[in-house]
């Protein structure tokens, strides 16, 4: 998977082994996870200079990012109707500043708690691309 955000510091992929772009914002591009243990999981990665840290962003670019963050967030609330929406921001050396907006829902697979530690399972193909694009058009 570090490869795939390694890459960030150049070259713009539509579609990568993790997801499928589904947004370009002003400083960051969101993919829609291709393998997720709930549906709606999108990764919103910072497009600028390579950071790995959120601390590492000048205020005017963490201002951009988080606002970007969060109309990402705003749109997969929009979609999907989940009871709860999780954030995971990572970065780390050699990896590019990124932040999973996770929906969640009471029947999900971790219920009351945190999503399991496993590896999430790869969607069905038909299902994953027919939710990208309805976040996309949402998005766009």
């Amino acid at each position: 998977m570090a490869e795939d955000w390694c890459g960030w510091c150049g070259e713009r992929r539509e579609e990568t082994e993790f997801g499928l772009r589904v947004w370009s914002g002003r400083v960051s591009d969101t993919y829609f996870a291709r393998r997720a243990h709930v549906r709606g999981h999108a990764i919103v990665v910072w497009r600028g200079r390579h950071v790995a840290e959120p601390i590492d962003l000048s205020p005017v670019e963490s201002d951009l990012y988080h606002r970007e963050v969060l109309t990402v967030a705003r749109t997969i609330r929009d979609c999907f109707r989940p009871a709860a929406l999780n954030y995971l921001t990572l970065g780390k050396p050699g990896e590019h500043l990124h932040t999973h907006v996770i929906a969640r829902y009471p029947d999900d697979a971790g219920a009351d708690g945190p999503l399991p530690v496993s590896p999430p399972p790869l969607l069905e193909a038909s299902h994953w691309r027919a939710d990208a694009a309805a976040l996309k058009a949402l998005l766009n």
